[in-house]
């Protein structure tokens, strides 16, 4: 699988990983959030991604509210404020990706999407009840994208699409 990952700035990835670590989460990858989930986003799509990401400002991203959802597994997690700029990255994301990519995961598509960074996943009701009263309550943690990537699940390969830019905002 690939997967459409945002990277936070230092002190939000130290912040989220004092949480995790909290909780218990063990995670392959830094703390992210993810725009899009496919089987395979190819090369072609990807020189597009980077066309079209150079043109994009990348907000920042405010993780608000310790939450929970259940799937086929738990998972435990601070969402992301939902606002029009957030919601635009990820439409103009989308719009590249259309038709283009194989096996796009419905949970990342317009409309679906809760954007959101995992503190721990794959627990049972009684491991996530305890989590949540672990840090119950959160701080609002301010991330800043430092870099968009794609992240190969298999081969744990990561392909940097942009850098954040060092200009003040």
């Amino acid at each position: 699988m690939h997967a459409l990952v945002a990277f936070f700035d230092d002190e939000a990835d130290k912040k989220v990983r004092e949480l995790q670590k909290r909780v218990g989460g063990k995670f392959q990858y830094p703390p992210h959030l993810t725009y899009a989930v496919a089987t395979t986003i190819g090369p072609k799509v990807r020189k597009e991604l980077r066309e079209d990401l150079e043109r994009l400002w990348m907000p920042d991203l405010y993780l608000h509210s310790l939450s929970t959802f259940s799937t086929s597994e738990n998972v435990l997690m601070l969402a992301a404020v939902v606002d029009t700029e957030l919601l635009a990255v990820h439409s103009a994301i989308h719009d590249v990706l259309a038709s283009k990519v194989k096996n796009p995961s419905a949970y990342y598509l317009p409309g679906n999407w809760v954007p959101h960074c995992t503190l721990v996943h794959d627990v049972d009701d009684e491991a996530m009840k305890a989590a949540f009263a672990t840090v119950f309550p959160v701080e609002p943690i301010r991330a800043k994208v430092r870099e968009v990537s794609i992240v190969d699940t298999q081969s744990g390969e990561i392909d940097v699409l942009k850098k954040a830019s060092t200009a003040p905002r």
